[in-house]
Parts: C-alpha cells; sequence; structure tokens
C-alpha cells in the first residue's frame, strides 16, 4: 500500500516512477529506458495477441518465502499470467507495470472486492480521480519536502537517537528489525498521524494485522479476526483525538483532516491505509539497506567514504526489493497490454518486485549495486498515486537513521551463526536480522 498524494510537481527523479510533467523531459528520461519497455504500440508483442499464461504451478506459500525466481520465469514466458493461486492476473514486466500506472482510465484502483476495503475501509488508494483527489487533497502539506524539512526532520533525529541508543543498550545480538527499525518507523509516524493517545507498540501492532488483511489472498479466518479488532481500536483512536486537535492543532495529519469538512469514513480509512504503508516502509527499506551494505563492504566503505551515496543506496535497495511488492487494479473495459488479451473487469496484481528486475531495462538486476546506471524504478507506484510517504521514507532512512547508525556502530556486523531471514510477496521486508558490533 502506498500513501498517495499526487504526481510530483518537480521533475522526475532518475530513481523512481516520478515522471517528469514537462513531454520534453518525460521523453528523454524514458528513451533511457529499452524501447520495447515502455510499451511502445509498434512493438512485434503488440502485434500477436495471446491470451494469458495459466501459471498453476505458483503457489501462495512459495511467493511468500521467495518471489523472485518465479517473477523470473514468469517474465520470460509472458509479460502477464493467470494465476489460480491469488485469483488474479499478475503482471511482471517492467513496460506492462509502466502502462498500468500511467493509464487509471482503463485500470482503475477502484477494485471489486478489495481485500484492501474489507481491512482499512475504502481510502485514497482505492479510488480514482476525481474522487481520488479530493481525498489526497485533504492531506495538505504534511507529507511534503518542505515540511519535513522544517518540521520533522529534527523529530525523526530525536526518535532516531532514542532508539539507536537502546539497540545499543541491547548489546550485541539484538535484532536490528524489531529492536530499532520497527519502533523508530513507528513512533515517528504515530507522530505525523497525530495519535497522541496511542504508543509506537500499537502502531506497529495496528500496522502488521491491517497489513495482513490487505495481503490476506488465502482468507485465512484468524488473519481478518486480528486485521478486523485493530480497524476498531483505529477507529476509537481516532473519535478519541478529533476534538483534542480541533482545541490543540498541530502539523500532524489528523489535525489537519479534524479542520476540514471531511467524511468520518474517509478520515479513517485514509489513515488506516497511512498507518499501514507508512510504518512497513521505512522500517523494511531502512533493513533491507543496511542489510545489503553489510553483505557488500566494498559499497558500504564507498557509502561512507561518501555521504551522499547513502540517498543512491535507498533508491537501490527500493529497486532491488519493493516494500510494497504488488498492488492490484482492475480493467474497465477489454484491453491488451503487452501483447497479452484481457477481459473487462480482470483484476491485476501489478507486481513491483517483478518489474524493478526486469533486466531489459536493469542489467544484473538480481544483484544490489549502488553503482549501476540511474533508471527510474517502480517501487513507489507512478501516475496518480505515486507515493507521498516517498519524501518521509527518504528523510527518515537515507538522511538521518543510517549515517547516525554507522557513525554510532561503525563495527556493525551480521551475525553469522544467527542468519537474517526474509519473507512475503504482496508486502517485503526482513523478518529478522541478528546484529553483532564491538
Amino acid at each position: 500500500m502506498m500513501i498517495t498524494q499526487g504526481t510530483p510537481k518537480a521533475p522526475g527523479c532518475p530513481f523512481t516512477g516520478a515522471l517528469p510533467e514537462d513531454t520534453a523531459e518525460r521523453n528523454a528520461l524514458l528513451a533511457s529506458v529499452t524501447a520495447d519497455h515502455v510499451g511502445a504500440s509498434d512493438s512485434p508483442a503488440a502485434e500477436a495477441l495471446i491470451e494469458a499464461p495459466v501459471a498453476d504451478w505458483v503457489t501462495i506459500p512459495d511467493l511468500h518465502s521467495n518471489p523472485f525466481p518465479i517473477y523470473r520465469r514468469m517474465r520470460e514466458e509472458a509479460p502477464v499470467h493467470w494465476v489460480p493461486a491469488v485469483n488474479r492476473y499478475m503482471v511482471t514486466s517492467y513496460a506492462a507495470c509502466h502502462t498500468i500506472e500511467q493509464d487509471a482510465d482503463t485500470y482503475s484502483a477502484n477494485e471489486s472486492g478489495s481485500l484492501m476495503k474489507r481491512a482499512m475501509g475504502h481510502s485514497m488508494l482505492r479510488k480514482d480521480d476525481p474522487e481520488h483527489k479530493v481525498d489526497r487533497d485533504s492531506y495538505g502539506s504534511t507529507l511534503r519536502p518542505g515540511t519535513i524539512k522544517n518540521h520533522w526532520a529534527s523529530i525523526f533525529e530525536k526518535n532516531n537517537t532514542k532508539y539507536l541508543d537502546e539497540l545499543a543498550d541491547k548489546g550485541p545480538g539484538a535484532d536490528f528489525v524489531w529492536d530499532y527499525a520497527a519502533p523508530y518507523a513507528a513512533e515517528n509516524l504515530r507522530l505525523i498521524c497525530g495519535f497522541h493517545n496511542s504508543t509506537q507498540e500499537d502502531f506497529q501492532r495496528w500496522s502488521q494485522t491491517m497489513i495482513d488483511g490487505t495481503g490476506n489472498y488465502a482468507d485465512d479466518a484468524s488473519v481478518w479476526t486480528k486485521s478486523e479488532a485493530s480497524s476498531k481500536e483505529v477507529d476509537a483512536a481516532i473519535d478519541d483525538m478529533i476534538p483534542y486537535l480541533r482545541k490543540n492543532p498541530d502539523p500532524s495529519l489528523l489535525s489537519g483532516l479534524a479542520s476540514m469538512p471531511i467524511p468520518l469514513e474517509s478520515i479513517r480509512a485514509n489513515l488506516k491505509m497511512t498507518i499501514g504503508g507508512g510504518l512497513n516502509e521505512p522500517r523494511d527499506v531502512l533493513a533491507t539497506t543496511v542489510w545489503a551494505l553489510l553483505t557488500n563492504p566494498d559499497q558500504l566503505a564507498d557509502v561512507l567514504d561518501n555521504p551522499k551515496l547513502f540517498s543512491v543506496a535507498f533508491e537501490e535497495s527500493v529497486r532491488w526489493v519493493a516494500p510494497i511488492g504488488m498492488y492490484p487494479r482492475q480493467t474497465t473495459r477489454e484491453t491488451v497490454l503487452e501483447g497479452v488479451r484481457l477481459p473487462a473487469g480482470a483484476r491485476l496484481g501489478v507486481v513491483l518486485g517483478a518489474a524493478n528486475r526486469d533486466p531489459a531495462v536493469f542489467t544484473d538486476p538480481e544483484t544490489f549495486n549502488i553503482h549501476r546506471p540511474k533508471k527510474p524504478h517502480l517501487g513507489f507506484g507512478g501516475g496518480a498515486h505515486f507515493c507521498a510517504g516517498t519524501w518521509v521514507a527518504r528523510a527518515q532512512v537515507a538522511q538521518v537513521a543510517m549515517p547516525a547508525l554507522f557513525d554510532k556502530l561503525p563495527s556493525l556486523r551480521l551475525d553469522p551463526h544467527n542468519p537474517s531471514v526474509d519473507a512475503g510477496w504482496v508486502f517485503r521486508g526482513l523478518t529478522k536480522m541478528p546484529v553483532l558490533w564491538n
């Protein structure tokens, strides 16, 4: 899930799916990507229509364990497959995913039977314009770069000091994810959202259980029970905070929403969406990036020698292991996507985790490499649903956490006798990361 706030007006970042609005700049950027992977209508694939192959060999447990070999096989066979295990078409090529992101008229975010709607309510992520724009605009300037620099950055630094000190106090053998990255991201998000009546532990529980509901393609009843319980807790916390913030406004999201004539159900749904994506993205990118640097000491040395490369490492990490690995869309009409015929009402999974490893766009895509040629990855989505949490995540991880981490713990390393574990496919990240230091 991605916090959305529309396509940024600044020129497109060379790493992300945010493309320039200026036609000349946009064309120049896309020209750097292999021509047959930007949805060219005169490509041979577009002329030879096929039905989507059936990938009945794909299982949810295999996707959860390690989806990347599955994505590679699917990409090599066709850009789109029908996958019975998840009851939708999975889109795995860069070109096809990019086409979907730029064509909201054909590929609607307002999916019927949406798991996200059930877990969190009808948030802006499951809406199309103009309804989406109304919700998006209600978030105002809270997540914009200027507000982050002038207000949130100092708060991130204070929180990072607190949780980095706690990690150090726990000593070698502590878990990087759960003893540092998770509480740090959760406390930042709690304050951004304006939940002064809750704790970072509440945010961790709410985020994970509602995220689990959003990705509950196996329809596990126990997952729904936990997700629904958290949804009710968030509703109660919002109802409790709104009167207080109307009398005591602050720069938080909920404070801004409380002052607007917005339906309560929209406030609830959008904040639940924010609690989900706003926590797991920085948590998982922080852990994944540090893990990648620790396992590539030559690249870590380059980053420490040139701190500007912290931001490059962040972007390469998002490309390499997209924390939001897949999101849904639904076709509004019969259409053809990269030569594959799709019926009207087709439910799609836009697999960013596969698109960002498409070898037609990225050289040696399975490898983490901060020195690779710059190409626009799709890790933060695109179009109207470009992730507004991008700037918050960059600030928390690349500008604050990583420089301080390697300064305080210069001998930081992975525990060779207690391996890290990663998991997930709709959302993917490290679930265990024991670390050592001198």
